[in-house]
């Protein structure tokens, strides 16, 4: 009996060791891939003071990939109540138009642009008379700052090292001219 016990011993300490192994192998492997946060930070548009990233503003984060949801048709019913068709009204048709209806086209305003610094990359969709930031993302270590205003757009990335640490600055600015870029290094 001893010597049984001894194998299960033995069999449980090395079926341990080779589930932990498995799993720090399995982890060392995963690290720094595509389970770590995404680094592209959503930049919500709008005027006033200066925000850093992370802070709470109460307004909603604007994302890139967000995709709005299409109106609802003129045809859906309506869920605000109400009273009920009478017998006699006609029946919406449950069949599909023969002829589906084309989405809207979409607007061409820009041209959207990258620009790259040590600190981070911004992209911009550059009208004829205006600009609209897409987004702006730090690279790691480096935090980010926005301002906008209705004839500019500013960002800032740095490195957080105070008087003496880094910062790359990248401008956009229109006044009734069409948009110009500026990327300030130090």
């Amino acid at each position: 009996m001893q010597r049984g016990l001894v194998h299960a011993l033995a069999w449980t300490l090395a079926t341990g060791a080779a589930v932990t192994l498995s799993w720090w192998g399995v982890h060392t492997v995963m690290t720094g891939t595509a389970y770590d946060p995404p680094r592209a930070v959503p930049v919500s548009v709008g005027s006033g003071p200066p925000q850093r990233i992370g802070q709470s503003t109460g307004a909603p984060l604007v994302s890139s990939t967000h995709r709005t949801s299409p109106p609802p048709s003129a045809s859906a019913p309506s869920r605000t109540g109400g009273t009920s068709p009478s017998p006699s009204a006609p029946r919406p048709s449950r069949k599909p138009s023969a002829t589906p209806a084309k989405p809207p086209a979409p607007s061409n305003s820009g041209e959207v642009k990258s620009y790259r610094t040590d600190g981070g990359r911004v992209v911009f969709e550059l009208g004829t008379r205006s600009a609209k930031l897409v987004s702006a993302t730090p690279e790691p270590g480096w935090s980010m700052q926005v301002w906008t205003n209705d004839a500019w757009i500013r960002v800032d990335f740095s490195d957080g090292g105070g008087k003496n640490g880094t910062t790359y600055s990248v401008f956009c600015t229109w006044n009734g001219t069409p948009p110009t870029v500026q990327v300030v290094e130090p």
